[in-house]
């Protein structure tokens, strides 16, 4: 295999020498296009200047055809001797091979099956390719090779280029759609001097210049709530986000994530507002609002069914874990109902923990159809809004569905005395073991001391929400250039 290959690209080495010796220029500067390939598809009849990468090829004697694409469409082409020299149909059949940039000049018919074609007058050779494409019919197969070489994959796969194409409409379609909502876009720091906006462990890094340890943020959270406190009623950032956290199937430690905040909105308000986009989203970038995840019809229009985090839970354990502060003695509680062994809960540290790991596997796991959870404990999300009735509740609401988190969003904390003993709090989970802990802002209590108004903000990844609408076995499949081990 890696001799045929070796053997191959001697070969077109050898053409690229030789189209240098005769004068040829096998890397040109540029080409004057009249149109773009899906353009051309339409113009039967006219006379056409397209370019693309050739993927199919069979030539037969004085006639062939050959295949060219670019990323959103493919069109063929008709080469024949009757319509070229001699030297040019022989230049065409010795010097362009599968995988070459070409040029192509000729006017568009359909052929007697009814294939769209553009009948060559003149072909240039834009870009010679050392190496050949995978093979056409299987693409790219190998996983590795998929995620490390994704150019490959996206000019083999139609699935790649679906998904792709998909997601670029997905992030146009929601900038645009906050912005029709009187949203404004702004950018916040990546290198941050305070690890906050979510319990996540982060990446550290060293500032040189300013000779500090920095960390990338895990969360663009505090900084957008300092827009809302200086006036921007409705703000948001859509950009990469960090977490030094372990990678499986639904998680990375680079992703992609819009949030927004809004002045005024309770957590009722957004959840209202994320329907609506999110089926506005689904008929605009999908053309449907069902989608087949698992193996199950999973349907998101109409109205989507509610939990209550805490009543269930409580269902659960048995007990009204609300009022236990010991991660020890709730430990006990969930093994004596036998829902995990202490071997299984080893990892987790403090009470929020052992928490979230129960909801995970006895209630998220379980959701098939999108469903709200909301009232949840407060200890889970310290920049959250305590309820008016409970405080050891927020007013928070997530979308699950097919045992994926889709979204989550809350009341915000506005009161800065509160603030600051929430994240005073984990500081005593860190020294407990727990590295999932926001440090105490200070920056961001100050802007806090000078006043925000009702808030609510919502985070909606964009790897994760690609990964389950297009029903795919792992979230790299949907980042188009996933960071993988040397």
């Amino acid at each position: 295999m890696e001799e045929n290959l070796s053997s191959e690209i001697e070969i077109r080495r050898q053409k690229i020498e030789d189209l240098r010796k005769s004068g040829e220029i096998p890397y040109k500067e540029k080409f004057e296009r009249t149109c773009t390939i899906s353009e051309a598809r339409e113009k039967l009849g006219e006379h056409v200047k397209i370019a693309g990468r050739i993927v199919f090829r069979r030539i037969m004697g004085k006639f062939g055809f050959c295949q060219i694409r670019d990323v959103y469409d493919k069109i063929q082409i008709s080469v024949g001797r009757n319509e070229f020299s001699e030297e040019d149909y022989n230049f065409y059949k010795k010097m362009i091979d599968i995988g070459d940039f070409i040029g192509v000049e000729g006017e568009v018919y359909t052929t007697q099956t009814g294939e769209v074609t553009v009948k060559a007058e003149k072909i240039t050779l834009l870009s010679k390719t050392l190496r050949p494409l995978p093979e056409k019919f299987h693409g790219v197969v190998d996983t590795e090779i998929k995620y490390r070489q994704r150019y490959l994959d996206l000019i083999t796969n139609e699935d790649a280029r679906k998904i792709f194409l998909t997601r670029s409409k997905v992030v146009s379609f929601i900038r645009h759609y906050l912005e029709d909502n009187g949203f404004i876009e702004v950018e916040t720091p990546i290198l941050q001097t305070s690890v906050s906006g979510a319990s996540a462990k982060p990446f550290f890094t060293h500032h040189n210049a300013l000779d500090i340890e920095c960390n990338l943020r895990i969360a663009t959270e505090t900084w957008l709530k300092q827009c809302i406190g200086a006036g921007i009623d409705r703000v948001f950032e859509l950009g990469k986000d960090f977490r030094n956290e372990g990678m499986d199937p639904s998680h990375l430690q680079e992703f992609t994530q819009v949030e927004w905040y809004a002045s005024y909105w309770n957590f009722e308000d957004n959840i209202k507002f994320f329907h609506t986009m999110l089926i506005n989203l689904m008929k605009e970038c999908l053309g449907t609002t069902k989608i087949s995840y698992q193996g199950q019809e999973i349907e998101f229009d109409g109205e989507w069914p509610r939990i209550d985090y805490v009543a269930r839970m409580r269902e659960i354990l048995g007990c009204d874990f609300l009022d236990i502060d010991d991660v020890d003695a709730l430990k006990k509680i969930v093994v004596d109902k036998k829902l995990f062994s202490y071997a299984e809960l080893e990892e987790c540290k403090t009470v929020r923990t052992l928490i979230d790991y129960v909801y995970k596997r006895k209630i998220r796991a379980e959701i098939v159809n999108p469903t709200i959870l909301y009232n949840y404990p407060a200890s889970l999300i310290p920049l959250a809004r305590r309820n008016d009735k409970d405080d050891r509740i927020i007013d928070v609401f997530q979308v699950v569905a097919g045992g994926a988190e889709l979204v989550k969003a809350y009341s915000e904390l506005v009161d800065p005395i509160v603030q600051r003993k929430t994240l005073e709090l984990q500081l005593e989970e860190k020294k407990a073991g727990d590295e999932e802990t926001m440090d105490v802002d200070e920056d961001f209590l100050l802007a806090m001391e000078h006043g925000m108004p009702p808030i609510s903000g919502l985070g909606f990844g964009i790897d994760r929400f690609l990964q389950f609408i297009f029903d795919r076995p792992n979230i790299r499949d949907v980042v188009l250039f996933p960071l993988m081990k040397k």
